[in-house]
């Protein structure tokens, strides 16, 4: 097996990382499904403080944030530091088939999840069919 050097590797390093600290807010990926009378939302957000997410509502439209800090050890001779540090934001716009009262999120394992319930006026429901005809009984 040989090795190769690459004079740029570093100097890539380096870029990527002061152009990651420019870039914000970073993206999180998320997965979003209905499930029978509600939509769930999982936001992966792994290494980030419970305590720094925040879940907003205004109108129609669902803000997450969170904060991811860099680990900020001192005298330490880092080799590798490719976890990014700083603010995630993702942003979501609810239509009116929703339940804007009734949303929850919660936080376990590196996932934020959001369940956003359909309102009763969304879900499907069977309509009644009546008929003017009358049926009229024939003597023979």
């Amino acid at each position: 097996m040989a090795l190769t050097f690459d004079p740029f590797s570093q100097l890539d390093r380096f870029a990527a990382s002061v152009l990651d600290s420019v870039r914000a807010p970073r993206l999180m990926p998320v997965d979003l499904y209905r499930d029978g009378d509600r939509y769930v939302l999982h936001a992966d957000l792994p290494g980030v403080d419970p305590g720094s997410i925040d879940v907003d509502l205004d109108g129609g439209q669902l803000t997450i944030r969170a904060q991811r800090t860099a680990d900020s050890r001192e005298g330490v001779r880092w080799l590798a530091r490719e976890r990014g540090a700083g603010s995630f934001l993702r942003q979501f716009s609810l239509g009116e088939g929703v339940d804007l009262d009734g949303i929850s999120a919660s936080y376990d394992s590196g996932v934020l999840s959001v369940i956003i319930p359909v309102s009763e006026r969304a879900k499907p429901r069977k309509i009644t069919v009546e008929s003017t005809e009358q049926r009229q009984a024939i003597d023979a």
